[in-house]
């Protein structure tokens, strides 16, 4: 696990850096999606500096031609400080892509965030919609926040989950998260007008999205971890799907 340093690009350790690799990538016919770690901020000056910094990473990527997008986490942008200051955050956030033409992702954090990063997100993304929310399949509330979402412009990221939450909130056996995982697939694929992120490494979720795009037509992507099953993004961009790491 990498640890939550400030300033740190997951794709490397400089701004700089991160940019090369997504052109690497890109050379690979793979998209990127840059992540500055940090979150859990209970100050607002490190939340306030994170937020700059996405915004001269949006600056950077304005000035090339290959694919390549932010991804944001409610508490890296002030969430714990405050929702105003999350909101303030992401605004500017959104206001950069949009003066360089580049997609926003927001993460979601544990379960207690959910309803402030939804409401942020619908916000920004009425008046910019190349953006993206991340929903887990794990949490209890979902198939409504789906339907929420299935309303609004913007792309949405289905992911099984990674927090430990409380069994009143969430599934915490596998194969139920699995079989949530399948059921939120096949709404999102059979009501999403937007693109379906596919937030997954397993062969079968993958192969479930290939059937339902071509059973509804509804166009999707593939996200995966950077150094995750790198030969199989390889193998999906080649045969035409679009692929982010």
């Amino acid at each position: 696990m990498i640890p939550p340093i400030a300033r740190r690009f997951v794709a490397g350790e400089t701004a700089a850096a991160a940019v090369d690799h997504a052109r690497r990538l890109d050379d690979d016919g793979v998209g990127t999606i840059l992540n500055l770690l940090g979150e859990h901020y209970d100050d607002r000056d490190p939340a306030d500096d994170d937020t700059a910094t996405y915004r001269e990473l949006l600056v950077d990527l304005g000035r090339t031609e290959f694919d390549a997008c932010v991804s944001v986490k409610p508490s890296q942008l002030g969430l714990d400080v405050g929702e105003s200051v999350f909101r303030e955050n992401l605004g500017r956030v959104v206001d950069a892509a949009a003066d360089h033409d580049r997609f926003v992702w927001v993460d979601m954090e544990d379960y207690t965030t959910t309803d402030a990063t939804l409401d942020a997100f619908e916000t920004q993304v009425e008046r910019y919609p190349e953006m993206g929310l991340c929903l887990q399949a794990n949490l209890r509330r979902t198939p409504n926040d789906l339907e929420r979402l299935a309303a609004l412009p913007g792309k949405v990221r289905l992911v099984k989950g990674a927090y430990e939450e409380p069994p009143d909130v969430a599934y915490t056996d596998k194969a139920r998260i699995d079989e949530a995982y399948r059921e939120l697939l096949e709404r999102a694929f059979r009501t999403f007008d937007g693109v379906v992120g596919v937030g997954s490494h397993d062969p079968e979720m993958l192969g479930l999205a290939a059937d339902l795009h071509e059973e509804h037509g509804t166009d999707y992507e593939v996200q995966m971890l950077m150094g995750v099953r790198e030969d199989t993004q390889r193998e999906l961009a080649a045969d035409g799907v679009p692929v982010y790491q």
